[in-house]
């Protein structure tokens, strides 16, 4: 282990040994108790402390009211059993990054190539010069000693080597400490509820110590090893750590150790926290397998190249024989195929931007390869026949410094040509438009959890939308209610108006059979509404029995959480909840509320007006059905239905046969809970379907509530040919007779179904599924999908764009989404729309302008070259054009507002191109202009402005005004240029909005500026001289005439133009194969199907993925400590980013190292 960690250690053993004046239980003790489990563990309690409360007491905690100490304590606690924190991956430097920027091929090139130049500039023959190696006229035109400048121009091409790798090393070096600043902030908002001075409070896992006592609920990511001490029908997912798929039932008769890292998939309780941070049973782990903050970073860079995997923007944890090149036991043909197959289901789809850039790559790469392998060829041919045949001069040893010196100059121009046939801003500009996005969506409360995720949702052509708390308030109130045979409607009933024999069991039922956690507050302001905390339709209940004049609190104080006999607690499979107490005479009460179909099913008789027992049958529940449930449904009520049994205290039934005990039930009544639609999501929902997005409800509402909640959203429209089901029915058409779905039965309900009622998460996941893989429209369909449930992970994962709740959803469903809603309303998805197809936009925006830049500068290189034997523009100032300007370009298009104006379309779609037929008019149309006025100005330039003619001068000939005029041309060209490429549409209006950002207009001056600069003192190094006033307007004007003509080419009609005019298309067809084998966001440089050409030209694109990674790994201790399955398991310990913390790591145990050797198994399984 690494030297610091080791430190930390023997800081933690030495406290360790005074511990025992503190508390009497020791770090070592309590780590050791953890490496038990079942029946032994619950030996070893009894036999160390008596019971749970003994080691309670012996931790100096309350299992009740929890701790009681003030900071001092507390920090106390820490220094001697640990922080709750992970050490996080040491980031890289500044300097690191440079030497990353510096690993760019054509970079490396364009160095290695100046560098020879620089060399052979300075050596010159001992008695020769070039006058007895060339002709006369190959040596003229320069002033005296301009030959010996020749390293000027070397020297200036490394500087602008320098000038990029440092604009790179500095941009990835800010995104780094942005990212970081908002991993920040995620980490600072995980909370956990915990209990301190006989209080709930929400505190940062962060802040945990030894000793809490915590709340845990279904959903719950554990934060902290513990012993359970009360459970109410937990069952604990520890996949994660042992590869067990089955949940674990939590107890303190079966097993009571919980550990970090686990899901809480059922039930609720309370947790004593024995271990945190690195002392946990994950944590021992994880530092013995390697993943601690001290390991060298040769094993740390091979972890983070072998394990990463670029799961849509996400990472997952690569088992570990693949990330140490293992071979398991089973390594069998077999074994190898389900290796390869769990491989390739991890891996989402490239998104629908990054198919098209991979296209227009491999096009760009090809184009920019040849035309530049042609420009040196043709250079190094034409300068051979001229010399050695026109001239008939011979190859002399003495002359071969100065002819590669010409070769050298001929590479250099041919590695410019490439440099700028090769969008090297385009990385950039993908990053800083996704970076801006990602911010700004903060304030549109969208968390953006994977990057890309923000433009796919731009395509996204179909949203299954959650109803609660999404497209409604999630503020629920009971207004309307069945009780002692009589539907109340116009107002709820007073308690005079119930039986006492009704109204106890109601009350009773209502604040027992409800998560304790759910509860009333006063309004935070006076005249405001009471706060609802925690289960909102648990809320609603707890409201109406302070409607009916009773408190719940006092209940609950009378019947502790402790005194709850048996809980089943609430699931997507059950749709009920029940729990279970003991009377004081021995007897049981089981109290049961949920979905009015499902309870009333249960229940065989009911109480009457007069509170009597009276027999339930089918007809009387069908008629109940139609008479009060479908009334409530049709105007928009969710119902639950309450019921109640007794049990004698002779003969208590066997409380784990769930569906023996929860029968027979005495219904108590109905209750129907408003939840008012949002106001704002009517005129959301006609913006999606206006912008070519079809909205579906899947809820687990019944059908009725359902509809009627669709129709007054806009969803649903009374003339529309649309399907409206549940679940059950949705089973029964796409299912053959065998149970098996079948896409194309499924292919016949979904394009026309808008709501799916009372569905489980299995539903849901089906539908998401089967409209992926459908293949009945032309475009194949971009999903996008809310989800709050611990069992909405699969359908999460597998849509396109997985949306969380941010205040409803669990640790769970935040962990599989893409973005989380942080207000869970649905005009915050309309927002990320129209962010998404922004990102698209401001891409397309930026190629415009770049393809117009790359296009004109190719073709006049590489004509200057064959016709002039050099390039008008030369290396450095190339240099300038491509990267130095596409950086500020990239930043200035890359940074454009969205308006309402994006939702007035159809989506993108995969299948269609980037660049459209409107973007390569443009880009043809600009390029013509610019071609024409410059070739103009390189062969008539001199006789217009009575100047001398650059052409056909010496290697290092002084610079002239002619070139340099032709250079300052077509820099301010690009410059105005930039104006018309914010419209990709062929909208006239070039200036609307270009005052609202600030950032555009800025680079649109500097960058003048900095031009005004270069050719008025550039001097040699940029090849320019200063210029007079009239013929810097005349700059000016062939430049400003650039607004002029794009109002021209914007006339022309698109359906003119020949539709083969389209670049970047990717079809799925075509592509399959590409984006099975594509794990990471952008193409793998690896893959051995690229061919070594293909692979430099990816280099530029490839910046994307490196950017991208940087910040992804930073969060890979957050989101994916351990993940072994399908779905990110993650260990939700706040970590610490400053080293002058001591960090405590356990000494493993035998058990442990056990333990690692399982876990390693299990993954190698």
């Amino acid at each position: 282990m690494a030297p610091g960690v080791e430190r930390g250690q023997n800081h933690a053993q030495l406290l360790n040994t005074e511990s025992n004046e503190d508390y009497e239980c020791s770090l070592n003790e309590l780590k050791t108790l953890m490496e038990f489990r079942g029946a032994e563990g619950i030996q070893k309690i009894k036999e160390s402390y008596e019971d749970i409360n003994g080691l309670c007491k012996r931790l100096k905690t309350s299992p009740t009211d929890g701790l009681s100490e003030g900071p001092e304590q507390l920090e106390r606690r820490r220094t001697i059993f640990g922080k709750n924190l992970i050490p996080p991956k040491k980031p890289k430097t500044f300097l690191e990054l440079v030497w990353e920027a510096v690993q760019d091929v054509t970079l490396i090139i364009l160095i290695v190539a100046a560098l020879i130049s620089l060399g052979l500039s300075f050596y010159k023959p001992p008695g020769q010069t070039e006058n007895t190696c060339l002709p006369e006229n190959y040596a003229a035109g320069g002033e005296a000693g301009e030959g010996a400048a020749g390293w000027i121009e070397s020297a200036a091409i490394l500087g602008s080597v320098v000038v990029v790798v440092l604009v790179t090393a500095i941009n990835d070096y800010t995104k780094e400490k942005q990212f970081r600043g908002l991993q920040n902030k995620i980490e600072q908002e995980q909370k956990f509820a915990t209990i301190r001075n006989k209080q709930i409070l929400e505190i940062p896992v962060a802040d945990i110590v030894v000793g809490d006592i915590t709340q845990v609920k279904y959903g719950d990511l554990l934060p902290a090893d513990g012993v359970v001490i009360q459970s109410n029908d937990l069952k604990v997912d520890e996949s994660s750590l042992t590869g067990e798929s089955d949940h674990v039932k939590k107890g303190l008769e079966v097993d009571p150790f919980m550990l970090a890292g686990t899901h809480v998939m059922e039930g609720s309780g309370r947790m004593l926290v024995t271990a945190v941070g690195v002392n946990s049973q994950t944590g021992i782990i994880f530092s013995l397998l390697g993943a601690s903050e001290g390991e060298d970073d040769e094993t740390a860079n091979n972890r983070a190249d072998g394990q990463i995997n670029h799961d849509h923007g996400g990472q997952e944890m690569i088992p570990l024989t693949e990330r140490v090149g293992e071979t398991p036991e089973e390594e069998e043909e077999g074994a190898e195929e389900a290796i390869k197959k769990k491989k390739t289901s991890r891996r989402k789809e490239q998104s629908v931007l990054q198919a098209k850039l991979t296209k227009l790559a491999v096009q760009i790469g090809y184009g920019g390869f040849f035309v530049s392998i042609l420009t040196v060829l043709i250079l190094i041919i034409i300068f051979c026949a001229e010399i050695f045949g026109t001239y008939g001069f011979t190859w002399r040893s003495e002359c071969t410094s100065v002819y590669i010196q010409y070769f050298v100059k001929f590479f250099i121009i041919g590695v410019t040509v490439l440099v700028v046939a090769v969008p090297e801003g385009l990385p950039l500009a993908v990053t800083i438009s996704l970076a801006f996005s990602v911010i700004k969506m903060m304030k549109d409360n969208n968390l953006v959890r994977h990057l890309d995720a923000c433009e796919t949702m731009g395509n996204a052509t179909a949203i299954c939308s959650d109803k609660t708390g999404t497209l409604t308030t999630n503020r629920m109130t009971v207004v309307e209610c069945y009780m002692a045979g009589k539907h109340y409607t116009a107002g709820l009933p007073k308690h005079s108006d119930i039986p006492g024999s009704i109204l106890q069991p109601l009350v009773t039922g209502i604040s027992v059979n409800s998560a304790y956690t759910s509860k009333i507050l006063s309004p935070e302001k006076e005249g405001g509404q009471p706060m609802q905390v925690g289960n909102k339709t648990e809320c609603s209940l707890l409201g109406f029995v302070g409607d009916l004049g009773r408190d719940y609190e006092s209940i609950r104080k009378d019947i502790t959480e402790e005194k709850l006999y048996k809980v089943y607690t609430f699931n997507s499979v059950r749709k009920s909840m029940s729990t279970v107490i003991q009377n004081e005479d021995g007897s049981f009460r089981l109290y049961t509320k949920g979905a009015s179909e499902i309870v009333l099913k249960k229940c065989t008789t009911i109480l009457d007006g007069t509170g009597e027992v009276i027999r339930f049958t089918v007809a009387d529940r069908n008629q109940m059905v139609k008479d009060v449930i479908e009334c409530m449904a049709s105007n928009g009520l969710r119902t639950i239905a309450l019921g109640y049994r007794d049990f004698p205290a002779d003969s208590p039934p066997d409380w784990d046969q769930e569906n023996t005990v929860v029968s027979n039930l005495t219904c108590i009544g109905i209750t129907g809970i408003e939840d008012p639609v949002r106001p704002e999501v009517p005129d959301a929902i006609i913006k999606c379907q206006r912008a070519g997005i079809t909205v579906r409800m899947v809820t687990g509402d019944n059908v009725n509530t359902a509809r009627s909640i669709a129709a007054k959203c806009g969803i649903i429209n009374p003339q529309d040919d649309i399907l409206v089901m549940d679940g059950k029915e949705f089973n029964r058409r796409i299912r053959n007779s065998k149970g098996e779905i079948e896409q194309s039965r499924l292919d016949a309900v979904w394009p026309k179904l808008r709501v799916l009622a009372r569905s489980s998460p299995t539903d849901k996941h089906t539908l998401v599924k089967g409209i992926i893989d459908s293949t009945v429209t032309p475009v194949r369909e971009v999903v996008a999908v809310t989800g709050d449930g611990t069992n909405d992970g699969p359908a999460l994962k597998k849509a396109d764009v997985g949306f969380a709740m941010g205040i409803a959803g669990t640790d769970v469903a935040k962990e599989a989404s893409d973005i989380i809603l942080t207000d869970d309303n649905f005009t915050s998805i309309v927002k990320a729309v129209k962010w998404g197809r922004n990102v698209y936009d401001s891409i397309a925006k930026f190629l415009q302008f770049q393809l117009t830049v790359n296009v004109v500068a190719v073709i006049v290189a590489f004509l200057g070259a064959c016709i002039l034997r050099d390039s008008p523009l030369k290396a450095v100032q190339m240099l300038w054009v491509n990267l130095i300007m596409d950086t500020l370009a990239s930043l200035a298009l890359a940074t454009e507002q969205p308006t309402d104006a994006l939702l007035l379309r159809k989506p993108y779609g995969r299948n269609k191109a980037l660049i459209s037929r409107t973007m390569m008019k443009n880009i043809l149309g600009h390029a013509f202009y610019q071609l024409v006025v410059i070739f103009t100005l390189i062969f008539a330039g001199d006789v217009i402005f009575d100047i001398d003619s650059g052409r056909g001068l010496s290697l290092h000939s002084a610079p002239t005004q002619h070139f340099t005029i032709v250079f300052n041309t077509f820099v301010l060209m690009q410059i105005f240029n930039e104006i018309n490429a914010r419209r990709i549409h062929g909208e006239r209006d070039v200036f609307n909005g270009v005052f609202t950002n600030p950032i555009f207009c800025t680079i649109l001056v500097g960058t003048f500026i900095l031009q005004v600069f270069i050719v008025e003192f550039g001097g040699q190094a940029f090849t320019t001289t200063g210029l007079t006033l009239s013929q810097w307007l005349w700059c000016i004007f062939f430049g400003l005439f650039e607004l002029v003509w794009g109002q021209i080419v914007s006339s022309i009609p698109n359906k003119r133009l020949p539709k083969f005019l389209t670049i970047g298309k990717s079809k799925p067809e075509e592509d399959e194969t590409l984006r099975r084998e594509a794990a990471d966001t952008v193409p793998d440089l690896t893959d051995q199907n690229l061919r070594r050409g293909q692979i430099l030209w990816f280099r530029g694109l490839n910046r994307i993925q490196q950017q991208i990674r940087n910040k992804q790994e930073q969060s890979i201790h957050y989101r994916s400590l351990i993940d072994v399955s399908e779905k990110p398991k993650t260990l939700a310990i706040a970590r610490h980013h400053s080293s002058h913390h001591a960090h405590l790591e356990p000494v493993p145990s035998a058990a442990a190292v056990k333990r690692a050797a399982q876990i390693k198994q299990a993954w190698a399984v």
